[in-house]
């Protein structure tokens, strides 16, 4: 009977997967998940005393299961066209695809099905080069994200940055890297038809009596171990000597999602802890719509143990205006053991730069090493390195040509634009700070 139930509550709880179009009746579905809840949930000897008793109970299970196979099924209501063409499905599946974690899918397919053009965000402090993550990982994910109808805005956290003490706190090196930052985005191919630069200095001070009400909301309903607790966001650990410039600073990025009218939170899984006190303050105000988190995997460093790339290390990671030389030295000496995908940053670059930028990966070899090959799904990739019909030397030159063809067209525009050059000489030449 347990082993019954069991099937019969997972059977009926995949009919309301979002893959499917096609949903049985709600009302039987939970009726029928009721029960095989309560059954499984009882050992046998709770459930009968004797073996007429279960086996009758043991009819009604497969009586209910035979229900929910042979119920009619339904159209799920995919609500009005978007003016996209796409389906909610499709879009749903786009925007899914970008995160790493998503709070929570209910939410944000209901979200797709109801408002057609939503407002995704992401803040950024502007603290030196761009890195490879940064610049071309944003660049598909915003694409995505704008082609299924999302607005979205970039908070350019300048006071943000001065406030963790990027760039010594000289707030006007900070603003020129921000403008450097959205020159590499322009260059590499990033769709700016949908996509907002919001200065958060320039912001705040148009609407302050707004921002700050909010912030002193936020602080009032948290204790002070609930926003230590959201310090990662700022690359700092709870135990740091804290100033109190970035205690208040969580409070501001909270406080950010409900001022530029965010529905979905697109930032990294080290922002995580913020997203969800926005979250908990919507229950604080007893507000139902709650920002949807879209949480994107963060990218590890090149070298063998750097669990995330550093602006402050140059060989941990790729940066966006890197030489052709630059990149293929970085990869040479990347970590990439053989037959190893997990814990692999080749494997990595491969899997979330180039497959989703050109929807293949090239290996030239010699006929010896097996020749030539064109891999059309990451798996399959997976699967030869991981038996050894593809050896780090014929990869590593592979990701270097596929990283430098991505790449030049930002050489380019930072070579043949004056202001765009002077821009990049000005943030090459400022001291990095944590």
């Amino acid at each position: 009977i347990t082993i019954a139930a069991n099937l019969l509550l997972s059977a009926s709880l995949r009919h309301q997967t979002r893959r499917f179009s096609f949903l049985f009746p709600t009302q039987l579905l939970h009726s029928v998940q009721q029960r095989a809840v309560h059954i499984r949930n009882m050992s046998v000897e709770a459930a009968a005393s004797d073996l007429e008793t279960k086996m009758q109970l043991g009819k009604e299970v497969a009586a209910e299961a035979g229900a929910v196979a042979s119920a009619p099924a339904v159209v799920e209501d995919q609500g009005p066209p978007h003016p996209s063409g796409l389906s909610l499905d499709e879009r749903f599946d786009l925007c899914r695809s970008v995160a790493e974690e998503c709070i929570s899918d209910a939410e944000l397919r209901n979200m797709l099905k109801h408002k057609a053009n939503p407002v995704a965000y992401d803040g950024f402090e502007p603290s030196g080069r761009m890195h490879i993550a940064q610049g071309v990982m944003k660049a598909i994910n915003v694409n995505k994200l704008t082609s299924t109808g999302c607005t979205f805005k970039f908070w350019v956290a300048d006071w943000f940055a001065q406030l963790n003490n990027k760039m010594g706190g000289d707030l006007k090196k900070i603003q020129t890297v921000g403008k450097y930052m959205v020159e590499v985005w322009k260059a590499v191919g990033m769709d700016l038809s949908k996509v907002e630069f919001l200065s958060s200095s320039e912001e705040i001070n148009k609407r302050p009596d707004e921002y700050w009400t909010l912030v002193m909301d936020i602080a009032r309903k948290n204790n002070l171990k609930r926003i230590l607790r959201c310090s990662q966001i700022m690359g700092r650990s709870e135990t740091e000597d804290l100033s109190a410039a970035q205690i208040f600073y969580p409070c501001m990025q909270c406080a950010d999602i409900f001022f530029l009218k965010a529905d979905i939170c697109q930032l990294g899984m080290d922002q995580r802890k913020v997203n969800m006190l926005a979250r908990e303050y919507c229950d604080d105000i007893k507000r139902k719509s709650k920002p949807i988190i879209l949480s994107h995997r963060m990218m590890p460093g090149l070298l063998e143990g750097q669990e995330k790339m550093s602006k402050s290390d140059p060989n941990s990671a790729i940066f966006m205006e890197d030489s052709e030389a630059d990149v293929n030295v970085k990869i040479k000496k990347s970590f990439c053991p053989p037959l190893v995908v997990v814990g692999n940053p080749c494997m990595e670059y491969i899997k979330y730069i180039t497959f989703p930028w050109f929807h293949k990966f090239e290996v030239k070899r010699n006929d010896a090493n097996g020749g030539d090959k064109v891999y059309t799904s990451i798996e399959e990739l997976e699967a030869d390195y991981i038996s050894a019909a593809l050896h780090p030397a014929d990869l590593k030159p592979a990701l270097s040509r596929a990283l430098n063809q991505i790449l030049q067209p930002v050489r380019d525009h930072f070579e043949n634009n004056a202001e765009a050059k002077d821009l990049l000489k000005k943030v090459k030449s400022f001291k990095v700070t944590k």
